[in-house]
């Protein structure tokens, strides 16, 4: 099968298209004939990761990254004896490893069935971002019907799911974007907007219930301040630069000692409950994934230098 890899770590250059072979599924296992994979800075990020991250990683997972790709959708061709949920010709949506790929295998709890009413570019567009949007806003900032919702950075891949999760909570959103991203998160179920090249958030009068922040490029304390007295600052994307990680997640632990808002940094977890809630939520038609520009698999390279850019409007898919 075609498959894309990279041997060393680097820009996107170091991705190359290989014939590899077929995978072949273990008794728990599905094999899928991938139809589409998604996108995440993860895949960039480990890709440029430094050797000594990646040597840290093995470590603790004792497995090698040389393939990008953890967001899937496609056809079932093969089962393992023990799989019970799914058969051969099921269209399916979750994750894997390594999907930007001809074929991929992954356990059948990391997988549901795709709803009939989206394609399968639309559902590799959901797992990592959508898990991080509905967590995000549901399990840490325990968001409540009526409360208000700052989502920073709300035009992009996790964005646009969390202003549609946060409505379907039924909270009033506010959606921090750029100029020409205000018609798309209003479209999305925002009823107010911010236009960071014009308005600072931070320096606002309104205060929130809950700030989602998915950028993570001002001050811990300046989000704080537009809080109100028992809310909760979500931050989900890690700057770039490991110092200011490093100071942010510093902030977090010491800031709530002396004021009485919530802080907290999450990565998403991959949940079989709440991959069958997000596939029911776009069969409903409460959430559409968005997304930017599907690539063909050969252009893989390319897409992911897009992606580092920061500027895509929704999610990046590839179209195999």
């Amino acid at each position: 099968m075609k498959a894309i890899v990279y041997h060393r770590h680097g820009p996107p250059e170091v991705l190359q298209l290989e014939e590899i072979p077929n995978p072949v599924p273990l008794d728990d296992q599905v094999l899928i004939r991938v139809l589409a994979a998604g996108l995440n800075p993860l895949d960039w990020r480990l890709m440029r990761a430094p050797l000594w991250f990646t040597a840290i990683l093995r470590a603790f997972t004792h497995e090698k990254v040389s393939r990008p790709g953890v967001d899937v959708a496609g056809i079932v061709e093969a089962t393992g004896t023990r799989v019970t949920r799914f058969k051969p010709g099921d269209g399916v949506f979750g994750t894997c490893k390594g999907s930007c790929a001809e074929y991929a295998c992954t356990s059948e709890s990391e997988l549901a069935l795709k709803p009939a009413n989206i394609t399968f570019d639309q559902a590799a567009a959901v797992p990592v971002a959508a898990f991080t949007a509905l967590q995000g806003l549901r399990n840490h900032g325990g968001v409540r019907p009526g409360q208000k919702v700052l989502i920073v950075g709300a035009a992009g891949g996790v964005g646009t799911f969390a202003v549609q999760i946060a409505r379907w909570l039924g909270a009033q959103v506010t959606a921090v974007c750029s100029t020409r991203n205000l018609d798309l998160v209003r479209s999305l179920g925002a009823t107010h907007v911010i236009d960071y090249t014009h308005q600072d958030f931070t320096r606002s009068t309104e205060r929130y219930d809950v700030i989602l922040d998915l950028i993570a490029d001002r001050s811990v304390r300046a989000c704080v301040h537009v809080l109100t007295p028992e809310g909760i600052y979500v931050a989900a994307g890690a700057p770039k630069g490991m110092f200011r990680l490093l100071v942010g997640l510093l902030t977090m632990r010491v800031l709530p000692w002396f004021v009485s808002q919530r802080t907290t940094f999450f990565m998403a977890k991959r949940r079989a409950e709440d991959l069958k809630l997000i596939g029911e939520l776009m069969e409903s038609g409460h959430v559409v994934p968005v997304i930017d520009q599907a690539w063909p698999l050969n252009e893989t390279a390319q897409a992911i230098r897009y992606l580092e850019q920061g500027h895509a409007r929704g999610k990046v898919v590839i179209h195999v």
